[in-house]
């Protein structure tokens, strides 16, 4: 499990993840899968339910119970099986690339709904209640919020 010796030839391994349930016993959870075609993922398990067991192979093995003991397994199934196996609801594999889509998008919209308020200073009716945010200075967070997206897609982290 180096990654210096491939899976055989129509085999991957289903990543499992398993923390103890109050009573101590793991609850294995399926978080995804890695082939030799796609040797390595990075699983969200922050999300994940305790208590939500899903089918896994290691039956019931002697595993000493313990509260805190978290443990992952690896289980080599064929490709076809792999395929059929549905991964519990929050370990959703990382990909940067979607959160920068998404977040592209969210810039996309929210550019496009302020500029649709936008009006001349002739057309501006005084209203002491209200505030104005000048257009340009929208377009100029938005012009910067996609330099730094682009530069490092989790700078907003730091």
């Amino acid at each position: 499990m180096l990654g210096t010796i491939p899976f055989p030839e129509g085999m991957g391994g289903s990543v499992y993840f398993s923390y103890p349930d109050s009573n101590g016993m793991p609850v294995w959870q399926l978080l995804g899968f890695v082939t030799n075609g796609k040797p390595s993922a990075i699983f969200k398990i922050s999300g994940l339910k305790s208590g939500e067991g899903s089918q896994h192979p290691f039956g019931a093995m002697n595993i000493v119970r313990t509260a805190s003991v978290a443990q992952i397994g690896i289980s080599v199934e064929l490709l076809d099986s792999l395929a059929q196996q549905t991964p519990v609801g929050n370990a959703a594999v990382s990909s940067v690339d979607s959160f920068t889509q998404f977040t592209q998008k969210m810039l996309d919209n929210f550019y496009n709904f302020a500029s649709s308020f936008a009006i001349s200073q002739a057309q501006m009716t005084p209203s002491p209640s209200e505030m104005f945010i000048p257009a340009n200075v929208v377009l100029k967070w938005y012009e910067n919020f996609q330099r730094r997206l682009a530069q490092n897609p989790l700078f907003w982290k730091t």
